[in-house]
């Protein structure tokens, strides 16, 4: 188990204030955040490259804070890889093996045998500038994992791979993963560390916002920022009143179907359960708003609304309902939903 105990550590104007987490051996844990909130200053602490002003690293029990890098049992891949321009594939792969004390036999063979695993075998005789992006990003990963460490680090590693190659890169990080190498991933991409993750924590301007699983996280955020990061538009300050009714923004009264435990939280409404028609209609669901037409943006999969119903609501439909309903900026619109497609989340701060 890698611990990170109250760490904190100035660096000019930024600063990283109190984190503290705790990452299971075998686990994909994906550290995720905005450029600049403090991600890889934190992976480099791990590493052992950047020492905190506060706090302590803890693997397995052993306090390593002040451990250096060739130390720790940790391997770290750099967004731009850092593969050595003027060494071939199979230089690239053995020269930390050297440094490891192997003997040249021995490291050519671990070197063979990890670019088997990985497959690039048929590069090893290659130059790093004859490489494409996912070529590069194999040979650094596999010049990594041959050292044999007990936890990987990679910071931003899709980021400088095409879009066509991240599935690719994706399966291969679960691979390794399945092979019972603990990974701890920095991204700025949320659906990537859906898509890879075990366990997420989220860094907001240097402090650790949230952790849990990606369930946890993306279904239950405890902050604006996250339900925004992840793309959830409807997302509010709510007091519960009573009966399942709760005051938004201290503007708009909310039916909602779960009992709140909290007087104070927020509510959660997807985009795609939000109803528009022209009229008002006599249905069983419980909210049901007048509102104006603020504006309209062009998504993937159709039209985002904005309606101004007392709070900002955004609608989620197709091209095809912007012009059966006549949609256009100013024009009035009922808004409806069901009490069953809000969430209410108590605020625990």
């Amino acid at each position: 188990m890698l611990e990170l105990n109250n760490i904190s550590k100035r660096l000019g104007d930024f600063s990283l204030e109190d984190i503290n987490l705790s990452i299971n051996k075998n686990e994909y844990f994906v550290i995720l955040g905005i450029s600049g909130a403090g991600k890889s200053v934190l992976l480099e602490m791990i590493a052992g490259m950047v020492t905190p002003d506060v706090g302590t690293v803890v693997l397995n029990g052993k306090n390593i804070t002040h451990v250096s890098i060739q130390n720790r049992d940790v391997g770290i891949v750099f967004q731009d890889f850092a593969v050595f321009p003027h060494m071939t594939v199979l230089k690239n792969i053995l020269y930390p093996l050297k440094n490891m004390g192997l003997k040249k036999a021995e490291a050519i063979e671990t070197a063979k045998e990890y670019a088997r695993e990985m497959n690039i075998s048929h590069l090893l005789d290659r130059m790093p500038d004859t490489l494409s992006g996912g070529e590069l990003q194999r040979v650094a990963l596999t010049r990594t994992l041959a050292t044999k460490p007990d936890f990987l680090l990679l910071d931003e590693p899709l980021a400088s791979v095409d879009s066509k190659l991240k599935d690719e890169i994706r399966g291969l990080l679960r691979n390794i993963h399945r092979k019972g190498i603990t990974i701890i991933h920095v991204t700025h991409d949320y659906e990537e560390a859906v898509s890879l993750a075990e366990k997420i924590a989220v860094i907001y301007q240097g402090k650790l916002i949230q952790t849990g699983t990606a369930k946890e996280v993306f279904h239950n955020p405890k902050s604006e920022f996250i339900a925004n990061f992840t793309g959830i538009k409807n997302f509010y300050r709510a007091t519960y009143n009573d009966e399942n009714v709760s005051l938004v923004e201290e503007s708009v009264f909310i039916h909602h179907y779960n009992n709140a435990q909290e007087p104070k939280g927020y509510l959660l409404l997807r985009s795609e359960d939000v109803i528009l028609s022209k009229q008002h209609t006599l249905t069983s669901t419980l909210n049901n708003f007048e509102g104006t037409v603020m504006d309209f943006f062009p998504c993937i999969h159709g039209i985002e609304v904005q309606i101004d119903i007392g709070i900002k609501i955004t609608a989620h439909i197709t091209h095809e309902s912007v012009k059966a309903l006549g949609l256009e900026r100013g024009k009035k619109i009922w808004v409806s939903f069901k009490s069953t497609a809000v969430k209410f989340i108590p605020h625990d701060e």
